[in-house]
């Protein structure tokens, strides 16, 4: 049974009310989204979470990103309570809110600095019996497509977008965003050990063309037993036991 609670080092996040709980590829994919954007976009301002969940990926970088203000949406109305609870209970509370809504019923007239979701649609994938878990899970209310149409509205000029996908579909996401207007910048694919095969792909997005910078990196040492310094690095500022 999983645990109704994860502690990271500055916040907690409850998730007993939310279909998907914390996993370590959205921790993955918070912390290099992240230092992505201290390096490249030190003083951000708006930021959009859709599909916010708990809200993790939002208190992640509210954590690192001083300046920005983070708007997270979620259709789930448990999840959304949740994530708002996490939110109030976290030191950010005053640049974090949550709005109950279907990301396709959003107003254009607010547009976003970058957008960050961690969309688990397993497209191709069987279905289990939970309806909420489906929902979470699956493509059953929003599409790559409808997800690019959502990012294209609400997405400021010069924008970009940061999305963690599996990896076999992700290449069929890359085509798709080209058709949308939107070009890979950067990608990391990641193993769950130096022994795996790739099973995740975390993207940063933009509306100019370019050669992408393409990088990997594994969880586990080969052993299975120890993160990798590259995991270590990364999740440090987080994770209560790194």
């Amino acid at each position: 049974m999983a645990n109704h609670y994860f502690r990271f080092k500055q916040f907690t996040v409850h998730q007993e009310a939310c279909a998907m709980k914390v996993c370590t590829d959205a921790c993955l994919q918070g912390a290099s989204t992240a230092a992505y954007l201290q390096t490249n976009k030190p003083g951000i301002q708006r930021i959009l979470d859709i599909g916010t969940g708990t809200g993790l990926l939002s208190l992640m970088l509210a954590q690192q990103l001083s300046s920005a203000t983070i708007t997270a949406i979620e259709l789930d109305a448990a999840a959304a309570g949740q994530a708002r609870s996490n939110f109030i209970a976290s030191p950010w509370s005053e640049r974090l809110q949550v709005i109950e809504t279907d990301a396709r019923e959003m107003a254009g007239d607010v547009q976003y600095d970058f957008i960050i979701t961690n969309p688990p649609f397993y497209e191709s994938d069987l279905k289990s019996g939970n309806h909420l878990r489906n929902q979470a899970m699956h493509a059953t209310t929003l599409d790559y497509n409808d997800l690019l149409t959502v990012i294209d509205r609400q997405l400021a000029e010069g924008g970009e977008f940061s999305i963690l996908l599996p990896y076999r579909p992700f290449g069929e996401f890359v085509t798709l965003a080209g058709a949308a207007g939107f070009y890979l910048k950067e990608v990391v694919h990641v193993k769950q050990s130096e022994r795996h095969a790739y099973f995740r792909s975390i993207g940063i997005f933009g509306r100019e063309q370019n050669k992408p910078q393409v990088a990997s990196m594994a969880i586990r040492e080969a052993d299975q037993q120890v993160y990798t310094p590259a995991f270590v690095s990364l999740l440090q500022p987080y994770y209560l036991y790194l």
